[in-house]
């Protein structure tokens, strides 16, 4: 398992961006909302991982996460909650984050030219369902 410390961490972080992901989102800052939402998504991520003791510098916790169920690690209760959630660790992963800093680059598109309401609504909808599936997940495993 991993330090209590240091989940508590994750979940404060992922806490603080989803509190900024509502900010941005009700002053219709679209690319700020996605890019704080993809960070709540990737913290949750990874203090699901943490709990069950697997180092947190990864950016792709969904595929941990999976090996942990392949390997029977988890509960089958718990195992449902992260497959909820995978779809969301997959979609928002380090290549949609550095779309959120950099644009794209390829072709020369900036950040705030990727991301519309839609794309804002649809980030912040996986990141309070994140945040909401991993408590359920973290109150279970205490």
């Amino acid at each position: 398992m991993g330090s209590h410390k240091d989940v508590e961490y994750r979940f404060e972080l992922a806490k603080g961006f989803l509190e900024e992901a509502e900010q941005d989102y009700s002053l219709k800052r679209w690319r700020s909302c996605v890019s704080c939402s993809i960070l709540v998504v990737e913290n949750t991520g990874l203090a699901i991982l943490m709990l069950f003791g697997v180092s947190p510098f990864t950016h792709k916790p969904g595929r941990h996460l999976s090996q942990l169920i392949s390997e029977g690690t988890v509960t089958e209760e718990i195992a449902v909650l992260v497959r909820e959630i995978l779809p969301e660790l997959d979609r928002y992963d380090s290549s949609e984050k550095m779309l959120a800093k950099y644009g794209d680059e390829s072709t020369f598109q900036l950040p705030w030219e990727l991301f519309n309401e839609s794309a804002g609504e649809s980030a912040i909808k996986s990141a309070r369902k994140c945040m909401r599936i991993s408590s359920e997940i973290a109150a279970l495993v205490a």
